[in-house]
């Protein structure tokens, strides 16, 4: 989707990941891969991301996801980053399921547990806004975060929702992305 007019925000970039592509959509590039591990490694070697993400390995499928989609959104708007340079970008986000998985998985791990307790490694994905924050750490990004979810049009109202944000000065650029259990679509919109 693209906005325009006078007052309306322009997408600048977007990535997407979809079972065993994915690609960017403004430079017209696609990648296969066979999982995830495979794919942030060749992200590296393409310099799409500019250092190995910190505890890749023990994120959720959501926050993999999620932050794998963003890496290819900003460098589809020529976006650069730093381990040191924070931004002013914000980031939004949604999936019709939540946390669902998430929660499954560390309930399983509190019952095995005999109830008594679940791994913090676990835990720490429960709420629906976890991949949004692993990859705002990731990218530096130091504008508003928030999990929105729109029953009616979810992308099209995260879109409207961050143009808003750009032009009450909340932050100068925002990330909007919608995901599910196994595909990303993430927007660099400025």
């Amino acid at each position: 989707m693209r906005a325009s007019g006078p007052n309306i925000s322009v997408n600048k970039g977007c990535g997407w990941i979809k079972e065993v592509q994915c690609g960017c959509v403004e430079k017209g590039i696609e990648w296969k891969f066979t999982d995830f591990r495979s794919l942030c490694a060749q992200l590296i070697k393409d310099n799409i991301l500019v250092y190995p993400i910190e505890n890749f390995a023990r994120f959720d499928q959501a926050s993999k996801l999620v932050t794998l989609s963003v890496a290819l959104a900003l460098y589809d708007a020529s976006i650069h980053y730093t381990k040191d340079k924070k931004q002013d970008i914000g980031i939004l986000g949604m999936s019709p399921d939540g946390a669902l998985a998430s929660n499954l998985a560390y309930f399983r791990d509190y019952a095995a547990c005999g109830r008594k307790l679940g791994r913090g490694n676990l835990f720490i994905y429960t709420l629906p806004s976890s991949p949004l924050a692993e990859a705002a750490i990731t990218f530096g990004l130091q504008g508003p975060l928030a999990y929105i979810r729109h029953t009616d049009k979810p992308e099209e109202n995260l879109l409207a929702q961050a143009e808003l944000m750009i032009k009450n000065k909340d932050a100068l650029a925002m990330v909007v992305v919608a995901w599910d259990i196994n595909r990303a679509t993430c927007h660099f919109v400025a």
